[in-house]
């Protein structure tokens, strides 16, 4: 059957798409892609002239384009590939078209979500599961107003001698190791670089806020703005990582959100604020005092309980787990507290009508659609059985006793299995493919012997 008798975009995506095109008439190419499992797009490149045809769902991808290994590789043993006949979805426009600035020749971008052939969502595609939970905390009478955090390397092109990467630095940080936090300097060093990713997210309709330098010589950190759609706040967080990496191609220059690139040096974070908001728009963590209200600790509760369940979506690499050290600022256990750092959930000081809680696990390197999924079904949990959450924590979160967070990957995949939680909120099929897709990631890393095995081990023992 034709898909472009079945879908008709939605007037306003429609109207904001066509003006683009009015707009840009020596337009040359226009990428259609999605968002994959691991959070990598995928996609083609068509020639302009298909933009009509594009938003009326004429691009058709395998449906298993979106359950790709990391490698992109297919999963082996997967419903969607030989025991379907790897058969197509088609790609429906979720934005409207816009300008991919970093380009040589002029190039528009589609983002688009994998649908089964009949236009009915896919379960293989992450959105359709953060979709999901969305909707079961509408039913009870909430919106999650989110933002996020995302923590990345500005790396040179060309690497060291042992051909590891090479942050860019305005500092000499291998005579005298630096942080350069909140250096100024190192944001004027690349202020070139920073002024294309500030236009490019304009052009984007991307919220970026503010720039900050991080913890580490060339790392930094660009904060979203909130809103209170979920699904768009992970649309633009992917969004804003391909346009960081894009934009720095174009200057000579890679972006890496790889939890930890560098063993002695921070590690790259995407920290989440979120505060539920009821059907009259009112902050219902907001009671007027400095502590929150009940539905705060509920929410906190929920979160800490669930957390450990989440891990497979918050850590989701092997490199993910090496973050997580005692006094880096990534958490190592479960706990909360009020304006406290070191805590798994920090409540940022701030006027009671902002009242929010910052969730501080996940990495820079996660699928977003995943994360925020991961949260709101543990807020939806502590909701629905009204759970409170230990005492806040003040001081060093690191020296209190209380369950630590899964620091494996084999243990993290094995309690996602078996958590009843994602049974009920997610799609069980999506929840099988997942592992699937995870289990064949870990066993083609564990397979590897690597480098400092051999130095250590290959002459010596």
């Amino acid at each position: 059957m034709s898909s472009e008798k079945e879908y008709s975009a939605p007037p306003e995506l429609l109207e904001q798409s066509r003006e683009f095109l009015r707009k840009h008439p020596d337009l040359k190419w226009i990428e259609g892609f999605m968002f994959d499992i691991n959070g990598i797009p995928r996609g083609k490149w068509l020639p302009a002239d298909s933009a009509e045809k594009l938003l009326k769902g004429s691009l058709q991808m395998p449906r298993s384009a979106v359950s790709l290994d990391v490698w992109g590789r297919d999963i082996e043993n997967s419903p969607l590939v030989f025991a379907s006949g790897d058969s197509d979805g088609i790609c429906l426009p979720v934005s409207p078209i816009c300008r991919a600035g970093w380009h040589r020749e002029e190039t528009a971008q589609l983002h688009m979500q994998l649908h089964e052939a009949d236009g009915s969502p896919l379960y293989a595609d992450p959105r359709t599961q953060l979709q999901r939970v969305v909707a079961r905390l509408k039913e009870l009478g909430y919106t999650a107003v989110c933002a996020t955090e995302l923590e990345f390397y500005l790396l040179r092109e060309e690497v060291d001698h042992l051909e590891r990467p090479r942050p860019v630095s305005d500092n000499d940080a291998e005579l005298v190791p630096s942080t350069d936090v909140y250096d100024l300097s190192e944001l004027d060093a690349q202020r070139h670089f920073f002024a294309d990713v500030r236009a490019a997210c304009e052009e984007q309709g991307i919220p970026a806020d503010s720039v900050l330098s991080e913890c580490a010589p060339g790392q930094f950190e660009i904060n979203l703005l909130h809103s209170a759609d979920p699904v768009a706040v992970a649309d633009q967080t992917l969004l804003f990582k391909r346009l960081l990496k894009g934009v720095a191609r174009s200057h000579g220059l890679r972006v890496s959100t790889m939890a930890k690139p560098f063993g002695d040096q921070a590690g790259n974070g995407m920290h989440v604020h979120m505060s539920l908001i009821d059907d009259s728009g009112k902050n219902v963590f907001d009671n007027g005092t400095d502590e929150g209200s009940e539905l705060l600790r509920h929410a906190a509760a929920g979160m800490l309980a669930t957390a450990n369940d989440a891990m497979a979506f918050f850590a989701p690499h092997s490199n993910s787990y090496r973050r997580f050290q005692e006094s880096s600022h990534a958490p190592l256990n479960l706990c909360w507290g009020y304006d406290n750092r070191t805590t798994t959930l920090r409540v940022p000081a701030s006027d009671p009508a902002a009242r929010r809680i910052e969730h501080r696990i996940a990495g820079a390197d996660v699928n977003p659609y995943l994360v925020l999924a991961a949260i709101l079904a543990g807020v939806c949990h502590g909701l629905e059985n009204r759970l409170e959450p230990p005492a806040p924590v003040e001081g060093d979160a690191y020296q209190v006793e209380s369950e630590q967070l899964i620091n494996t990957w084999g243990a993290a995949l094995q309690r996602f299995e078996q958590s009843e939680l994602w049974q009920s909120y997610l799609d069980p099929r999506f929840v099988e493919l997942f592992l699937l897709l995870k289990r064949q990631e870990l066993a083609e890393i564990g397979a590897r012997v690597t480098d400092v095995e051999y130095q250590s081990y290959l002459h010596r023992v």
